[in-house]
């Protein structure tokens, strides 16, 4: 079984591979194309974008992340308790002090993204810090701390890019099928168009690889490597309680970021929605829970 720390050198190698992969799957659609419509240009791009890519990713995937949920930074003179709460849980855990981001949303939720723990940051929702008491919010913290700690945060930042780029590739080939690329034999517009309509239908399958790259270990883990850390699991637990029972939307919520909150920002849609079923990454709150509750301290 992983420990604590053998855990954090396991995600940075699972962060690698998934780059590594990536890499190697735009070359690969590159050549394909290119083999079909007997130009090597496209498969130059491929690279090119497939190398751009991929060093974006390793260093601004936790820019892109916060652009995207509208996070907005705040200083200790903004939120100071809750400053002060992450201070002491980073002096606890021997971090550093993080970047403390807001996002304007009355849905309770939270999530940390970054490149290594010297370059990471925590987003609280506005509704998380009105609704839950401080040793709630001490809870929430502890838990974004420990994927800090453990290294998720890379992994789980990277695929957020990955996600949106593997969907732009989907739409491109899509399109190339249908515009046949110059109209060459009948026998290679053919493979074309099997080769969009095979693409139309990587947005979900990669959705569901993603899931599967992204262990629920990593929530269970964290859950209780952060109640080791407050040495109070019931501060998570009636947190995660009171978030799962709260049904107010997320406006930014999308399938590309879900996996990165402490709890599924798709709230009233699990059940109806079989394309965002695909991205629940979490395991269920009420397992989180009877762990949490079970532990002894």
């Amino acid at each position: 079984m992983a420990s604590l720390y053998t855990l954090a050198e396991r995600n940075i190698q699972k962060t690698f591979l998934l780059l590594f992969v990536f890499l190697i799957l735009i070359i690969f659609f590159g050549w394909l194309i290119s083999e079909i419509i007997g130009s090597y240009f496209i498969l130059v791009l491929a690279v090119i974008y497939s190398v751009a890519t991929v060093f974006i990713s390793y260093w601004y995937s936790d820019k892109i992340v916060l652009r995207m949920t509208r996070a907005k930074r705040i200083g200790k003179e903004d939120y100071p308790e809750l400053y002060r709460i992450v201070e002491n849980l980073c002096i606890t855990a021997g971090l550093p002090m993080p970047r403390i981001y807001i996002i304007d949303e009355k849905q309770p939720n939270a999530f940390a993204t970054g490149r290594d723990p010297n370059h990471s940051a925590v987003a609280f929702t506005k509704g998380l810090l009105e609704k839950l008491e401080r040793v709630e919010i001490e809870g929430v913290a502890a838990h974004e701390l420990s994927h800090i700690k453990n290294r998720d945060i890379l992994l789980g930042s990277i695929v957020v890019v990955l996600v949106g780029v593997i969907a732009l590739l989907s739409r491109f080939f899509l399109r190339i099928s249908f515009w046949g690329m110059g109209g060459r034999k009948k026998r290679e517009g053919g493979l074309i168009i099997l080769l969009g309509i095979i693409a139309a239908i990587l947005a979900p399958l990669a959705a569901t690889l993603i899931r599967l790259a992204i262990s629920r270990k990593r929530e269970f883990l964290a859950d209780a490597s952060g109640a080791l850390l407050t040495r109070y699991p019931e501060g998570l637990a009636s947190a995660l309680e009171k978030i799962s029972k709260d049904q107010t939307p997320m406006k930014v919520a999308n399938n590309s970021t879900a996996h990165l909150f402490i709890a599924s920002p798709f709230k009233g849609k699990e059940k109806t929605s079989w394309f965002t079923r695909l991205f629940m990454t979490h395991p269920p709150i009420e397992e989180r829970i009877k762990a949490l509750r079970g532990m002894e301290i």
